[in-house]
Formats: C-alpha cells, sequence, structure tokens
C-alpha cells in the first residue's frame, strides 16, 4: 500500500470518527440547552401562576392552546414534589365543522413541571406542560446541517489531500523514478528533483552523493579489471612459452611430468579467467559486433554439434524442440551465450543425465538432470561463485546474463525437479 494511501485512509478513518464523537455530544449539548430553555419557559409560566392566586387568591382560568395545558387538581398537602419530566402532549386538531365534538388531535413529545399551590387553604397539584415539536424540529434542523458539514468537509479533505498531497509527494516520486532509472555502468548523471521541502532536498543530496561514489567506484574497478586483465596476457603466455621450450629440450621423470601437468593446467585456467574477465569488460563498455538478424536455431544445432563428442563421452540424453527463431543480436555474444548454458549443463549433470532444449518464439529453455535440490538463486548469477568441484572459473552464468541485459532478455534460474533450468527470454 503506497504511503499516500495509507495517510488518506488513517486520516479519513480518524476524521470520521472524531466528526462522530463531536456531533454526537453538539447534538447532546444543543437538545440540553434547549430543554433548559423549555424548562425556563415553564418556570416563567409556574411564577406568573403563583403571582396571579397571591393577587387574586384564587386559580387562574384554565385554557388550553396548541402548545401549552395548564392543569390543576386538589391534592394532599405536601404530597406534590416539584420536578421536571418529559411526556406526550396530546395536541388537538380544530374541527372543521362545529357539530363535530368527537376528540380529533395527535401526540407529539411534550416538557412537563409539576408544582404545587395554596389558595384559600386548599392545596392544588399544578401540571404544566408544553409542545417539544418545535424544539425537536429546531434540534433535527441543527444536527441535519451539522451532519451536512461534517460530509462536506469530508469531501473536501479528501479531494484536497489528494490534490495537494500528490502534488506535495511528486519530488520523492520523481527521485523514485531515477534510481529505478540508474545503472551504475550508465554514463549519464541521474537528474537533481527541484524541491522546496527540505526533507525532500535532503534526500535527493543523499541520493545524487550515493549516485556519483558508486559510478566512481565502478568506473575504478572497471579500469582496475580491465588493466589486469590486459597485464596478465603478456606473463601467462610467457609461462606458457616457457612450459613448451621446457618440455621439448628435457627428458621427464614420472613425477616431473605430473608437476607440469599440473602447471599447464593451471595457466590454463588462468588464461581462460583472464579471457573471461576481459569479456566481461567489453561486454560492459559496448565493445562487441554490431548487432545482426541471427538464426537462433541454425546457431544452437551448430552449437550441439561442437559438442556431440562430450555428450557421447559423459553418456547424455539430449531432447531438442527447437522452433524457427530469429533475433538481432552480436552473433559471437549469442554464441557465448549459448555454450556457457550448454558447458554449464554438461559440468553439472552426471553420466547418463538428461539435457533438454526448448527453443519457442518467446524463449529458449536449457534443462539439464544434477543435484536434487535447488541452487542458491541470489549466488549463482555472482562473480566467482561457483559450486564444490567446479572446474569452471566462476563467470559463465555471469557473462551471460550480461549478454542478456546487454540485449534486454533476461535470465532466469529455477528448480523442478529433477530439472535444474535456465531461461532466456527475448520478450
Amino acid at each position: 500500500m503506497k504511503l499516500l494511501t495509507r495517510y488518506n485512509r488513517v486520516n479519513l478513518v480518524t476524521t470520521i470518527v472524531v466528526m462522530l464523537i463531536t456531533g454526537i455530544i453538539y447534538y447532546q449539548a444543543i437538545s440540553l440547552i434547549l430543554i433548559n430553555q423549555k424548562d425556563t419557559d415553564l418556570g416563567v409560566e409556574e411564577r406568573e401562576i403563583l403571582e396571579y392566586t397571591k393577587l387574586n387568591h384564587h386559580l387562574p382560568q384554565t385554557f388550553e392552546s396548541n402548545d401549552q395545558q395548564i392543569n390543576f387538581s386538589e391534592a394532599e398537602p405536601g404530597s406534590v414534589k416539584r420536578h421536571f419530566f418529559n411526556t406526550m402532549y396530546f395536541k388537538k386538531w380544530r374541527a372543521h365543522n362545529h357539530r363535530d365534538h368527537r376528540l380529533r388531535g395527535e401526540y407529539e413529545a411534550g416538557r412537563g413541571l409539576i408544582t404545587a399551590v395554596t389558595v384559600d387553604g386548599k392545596y392544588y397539584k399544578v401540571t404544566i406542560v408544553e409542545s417539544k415539536v418545535e424544539t425537536e424540529d429546531l434540534i433535527r434542523i441543527i444536527f441535519v446541517i451539522t451532519i451536512t458539514v461534517i460530509l462536506l468537509l469530508l469531501v473536501v479533505l479528501s479531494i484536497t489531500n489528494r490534490l495537494i498531497l500528490g502534488r506535495l509527494w511528486q519530488p520523492f516520486y520523481s527521485i523514485m523514478n531515477e534510481l529505478r532509472l540508474f545503472n551504475v555502468a550508465d554514463t549519464a548523471q541521474i537528474q537533481s528533483v527541484e524541491t522546496n521541502v527540505d526533507e525532500f532536498s535532503e534526500l535527493n543530496q543523499a541520493v545524487l552523493a550515493m549516485t556519483t561514489k558508486a559510478k566512481h567506484d565502478y568506473k575504478d574497478l572497471k579500469t582496475f579489471t580491465e588493466n589486469a586483465s590486459h597485464e596478465l596476457l603478456t606473463p601467462i603466455a610467457v609461462i606458457n612459452s616457457k612450459l613448451d621450450t621446457l618440455i621439448q629440450t628435457e627428458n621427464f621423470s614420472e613425477r616431473q611430468s605430473k608437476i607440469l601437468n599440473d602447471l599447464y593446467s593451471a595457466v590454463s585456467r588462468l588464461n581462460r579467467l583472464n579471457q573471461s574477465l576481459l569479456l566481461l569488460v567489453k561486454i560492459e563498455n559496448g565493445l562487441h559486433q554490431d548487432e545482426e538478424k541471427i538464426d537462433l536455431k541454425a546457431l544452437i544445432e551448430e552449437q550441439l554439434v561442437q559438442f556431440e563428442e562430450i555428450f557421447q563421452d559423459k553418456d547424455l540424453k539430449l531432447t531438442c524442440s527447437l522452433d524457427n527463431k530469429e533475433i538481432y543480436a552480436a552473433r559471437n555474444l549469442v554464441e557465448i551465450l549459448i555454450s556457457n548454458l550448454l558447458s554449464n549443463a554438461i559440468r553439472h549433470n552426471y553420466s547418463g543425465g538428461q539435457i533438454n532444449i526448448v527453443l519457442t518464439a518467446a524463449e529458449l529453455e536449457i534443462s539439464n538432470t544434477g543435484e536434487d535440490k535447488p541452487l542458491a538463486d541470489e549466488k549463482i548469477f555472482m562473480r566467482f561463485h561457483k559450486s564444490s568441484g567446479s572446474e569452471g572459473s566462476g563467470l559463465g552464468l555471469t557473462i551471460s546474463r550480461q549478454i542478456c541485459e546487454n540485449f534486454n532478455f533476461s535470465l532466469r534460474y529455477s528448480f523442478q525437479s529433477p530439472m535444474h533450468v535456465f531461461t532466456v527470454k527475448f520478450e
């Protein structure tokens, strides 16, 4: 999940929760304020009744309106306790026909006050009830307006966050895109991103410093490898020449012959390693033949002819399924790629094993039997990594992957028991 999406989600949920809690508290507060106002009105009506009875020594005339009802009833002295209460107020309808004496109306919410008054020595219970419809309507209107404002605020916040935060994070996405396109072997420098945000500016400076150092270190390492490989050519040639001279001029014992053979083997491996390093430097620097149209099926068949004796010596069973496929690449590098993959399949196989080669329009797949466990995916394409007992230089698969990347192919390894599978995808 993207940081922006996660932030918007947390922000939206938090805002909704806060708004809901605030709305409930606001609703209760408004309701309490309006009820207190209604209680105040009932108290004013109570004082008017008390003042009237005190002045006139009799109860006021009772009448009913659409919003208020007052009732008097005799009660035992001291039996009435003054209190407010919620009740239902029966609102009468006005009859359209004066002959219609049926009681018609509807119940609606009301607020009442029960109090007492003494008139001419008689104790009366006074019940004052007023309608709360207008109060509840006002609360409902306020609540609807509040909810509308909250929803509108949420919509505005969501749109604002998406637009403003999207622009605010744009420098970060630009830096990430530059890092995705970064190639240590590319001569082009990573582009600086202009931003007014201090954190993104510091990140940009750190990325620029890191990539510059990586390019510098890579250039130094590549120069050292290239120079070392070239410098090794002369000593290796001299050693080979001296060994040839030594063999031609002297008679050797069996022990001396074995030592010379070991020297030849060591110098041969050193020469192969040096040639592999030189080839890797040339590929990385783009110093290869021009690309041309290559009939991959015919090229594989040519390579198989060259490996035919090795297949027979190791009693390997070969199965091929080759479709017609043409690619644009440097012929010498494609030959090296196929040769490396075939050599790898032979070297890590066992006597009487199996090698399968499948060529389609989309991929080339070379699989072989071997150890009944997968190889370490993260290491097999690393330089100088090789399995125990291998006589290779440890650069074959590294060179193969570099060749594939050079022509926008991909080289992948997988284990499908009992087969170890290397796949070159052309698309």
